[in-house]
């Protein structure tokens, strides 16, 4: 009796090691089309970044390479999805398509429609979840609703996670169909930008399920122990920098839960770090409910009372932002590492973020988007997640009043000023004293420093003291009562 046919949908689940989708149609012996389909149009308003889309490209050529060594290839076709399934179906002689979960609300609508438009053709759909460790409406607060506060939604999330099953291993040995269906060749979807700003990406960067697995090995061998103190450091390499392998799926976070517990077993004293690090995936775990019972937030405040708070929308503010010309040198250095590497540390994405919406008030969707174009880990609840956190509108936010202070920062988390030096070439040269607020250093030492301030590097774009309290005025709006609604 010869094997069923099935097509293998992949999407952001881009390996074989814990891919519950590929698993099950493997172990029942079946014949195999992996698929990836091009339709970016069907993500919209959020269709993929430049850098995402960069990371893309690296990831499918990985996933096409490890699959060819199990033995078939992935075949790529453009969108329109469903006509693009169910032609590959007709072509395979497939019965059966199976995909892993995407939670993004335009993606969920679509995945909906391509579902009921499979089984109307007769085809059997099956899907399953290769993202998360719960999915995001299986945690509920006691009242049957869903959560605001992160603590309490990731107590409930940690009684379960000793209930959770073991990672999938790969398949050793897949079988294809006797005859290959056509693809369409990965550098026909132009997913590498026109322009080379990303030369910098691939220094820094190993896309694929390999370079997933070398970086969380890495990471639990030589910087978990150290993770719950240096985690906030930009100058040190104590990230996990997961987050693009994770988005991509290229890495599972039961994978990452696993690695994390198993590191520590022997050692003790890294038991609070293994912790922290499991807990940033309860954050992830957090924004991906919030997206799920929350979607209009990727466009709109969660606190619906920040729909009329009054942005004073500035494109010349905005651009000085984006380019790493604030006058404010460790929000430069964070916006220049963005640029250069598709990643920013976390700890300087909330103080960039904070200098945006508040000290210049510009609109939080501004930044969201920047981040979204130019990060190779731009993740939608993620991406929702931090920016409405900082802007102080949304879900467990920082309040409104909680303005970081770069200074402050840049002299707690960067002491010796690796981060600023590393990222900020023309200010090298100044002592540890002024770096971080080159503003206030006398003239022969920026003159020494070979600084000319409104030259070399910018005055800053506002006045901190000033424009908190304009921040904090703007916001003392929103407690008073919201105009009449015209007819």
């Amino acid at each position: 009796m010869q094997a069923e046919t099935t097509l293998v949908w992949f999407r952001r689940d881009l390996r074989l090691a814990d891919n519950p989708a590929l698993a099950r149609s493997a172990s029942a012996g079946e014949r195999i089309v992996a698929v990836y389909v091009h339709a970016p149009d069907e993500e919209a308003p959020w269709s993929p970044g430049a850098a995402s889309r960069w990371w893309l490209h690296h990831s499918l050529a990985a996933l096409d390479a490890t699959l060819r060594a199990a033995g078939i290839e992935l075949t790529v076709r453009r969108g329109p999805t469903l006509p693009s399934l169910a032609g590959l179906a007709r072509e395979v002689g497939a019965t059966r398509i199976v995909w892993n979960r995407l939670y993004d609300p335009s993606l969920v609508a679509r995945d909906t429609a391509v579902k009921a438009g499979l089984r109307k053709l007769g085809l059997e759909c099956e899907s399953y979840n290769a993202c998360l460790l719960h999915e995001p409406w299986e945690i509920r607060t006691a009242q049957g609703g869903p959560y605001r506060v992160f603590t309490p939604f990731w107590r409930s999330c940690q009684a379960q996670l000793d209930a959770q099953p073991a990672p999938l291993a790969p398949p050793r040995r897949l079988c294809g169909p006797a005859q290959r269906p056509d693809s369409v060749p990965l550098d026909r979807l132009e997913l590498l930008p026109g322009i080379r700003w990303d030369k910098g990406f691939a220094a820094h960067w190993e896309p694929g399920e390999d370079g997933a697995h070398r970086r969380l090995q890495a990471f639990c061998a030589e910087w978990l122990d150290g993770y719950d103190a240096g985690r906030n450091r930009p100058d040190q390499p104590a990230s996990s920098r997961l987050s693009p392998h994770l988005h991509f799926g290229e890495v599972s976070p039961r994978q990452c839960l696993v690695a994390a517990r198993n590191a520590v077993v022997d050692r003790p004293a890294a038991h609070k770090s293994a912790d922290s690090f499991i807990r940033e995936l309860g954050w992830r775990e957090f924004a991906h409910h919030l997206l799920h019972h929350f979607p209009r937030t990727t466009e709109h405040p969660l606190d619906e009372r920040f729909e009329r708070f009054p942005w004073a929308a500035n494109r010349a503010l905005l651009a000085a932002w984006q380019r790493g010309r604030t006058g404010y040198p460790i929000v430069d250095a964070g916006l220049r590492e963005l640029w250069t590497t598709g990643w920013m540390h976390n700890r300087v994405r909330m103080i960039v973020a904070s200098l945006l919406t508040k000290n210049l008030q510009q609109p939080w969707l501004d930044g969201a988007r920047w981040f979204w174009d130019t990060l190779v880990d731009a993740d939608l609840a993620a991406n929702t997640l931090g920016w409405q956190w900082t802007a102080g509108c949304g879900a467990d936010a920082a309040p409104f009043f909680r303005i970081f202070n770069p200074v402050l920062q840049a002299e707690r988390y960067d002491p010796a000023r690796i981060y600023l030096r590393r990222w900020l070439p023309e200010l090298a040269q100044l002592p540890d004293q002024w770096i971080h607020r080159p503003w206030q250093a006398p003239a022969e030492v920026l003159a020494r420093a070979g600084v000319a301030l409104g030259e070399t590097y910018p005055y800053p774009a506002v006045d901190l003291p000033a424009s908190r309290q304009a921040a904090l005025a703007a916001y003392g709006t929103l407690k008073e009562p919201a105009p009449p609604l015209r007819p």
